[in-house]
C-alpha cells in the first residue's frame, strides 16, 4: 500500500490497481467543520485533475480533484449522513471515493507522505 498527496491536499492510497481518494488532515483543519460532502457516482470516469467531489464547511466550499485517473468503483456513502467524518478521520474512514486506476504511473510526480508533511510546513 502506497500513500501519495497532491499540492491541492488530496491524498490517494494505492493498493494494486485500486486507489482510495480523500482530502488531507491539513485540508480538513483549514476548512473547519465539514457540513456537506458530495461524492461521485460509481461508474464515473475521471481523468487526473478532474473535479471529482465537493466538500463544504462552515468557512468555504472546495472542489476535490482526482489525483489519478480511472473509473469510480465506490463512493463513501457514509459522508452523506455524516460529513463530519472527514474532520474526525480525514486520512482514514473519511475517504471520498475509490477507483480502478487507468494508468498506475500517474502517481509519479505526487508527493509521498514525508514530502507532503514537510511541504505543508512551508504554507
Amino acid at each position: 500500500m502506497s500513500l501519495y498527496f497532491t499540492k491541492d491536499h488530496e491524498w490517494v492510497r494505492v493498493e494494486g490497481d485500486t486507489a482510495t481518494v480523500g482530502i488531507s488532515d491539513h485540508a480538513q483543519a483549514a476548512l473547519g467543520d465539514i457540513v456537506f460532502a458530495e461524492v461521485p457516482d460509481a461508474g464515473k470516469k475521471l481523468v487526473k485533475g478532474d473535479e471529482a467531489a465537493m466538500v463544504e464547511s462552515v468557512k468555504a466550499a472546495s472542489d476535490v480533484y482526482a489525483p489519478v485517473g480511472g473509473t469510480v468503483t465506490e463512493a463513501n456513502a457514509v459522508l452523506g449522513d455524516d460529513p463530519a467524518l472527514v474532520n474526525r478521520d480525514a486520512e482514514g474512514e473519511g475517504w471520498f471515493f475509490r477507483l480502478t486506476l487507468s494508468d498506475p504511473s500517474e502517481v509519479t510526480g505526487l508527493m509521498d507522505e514525508p514530502a507532503y508533511r514537510e511541504w505543508c510546513k512551508t504554507l
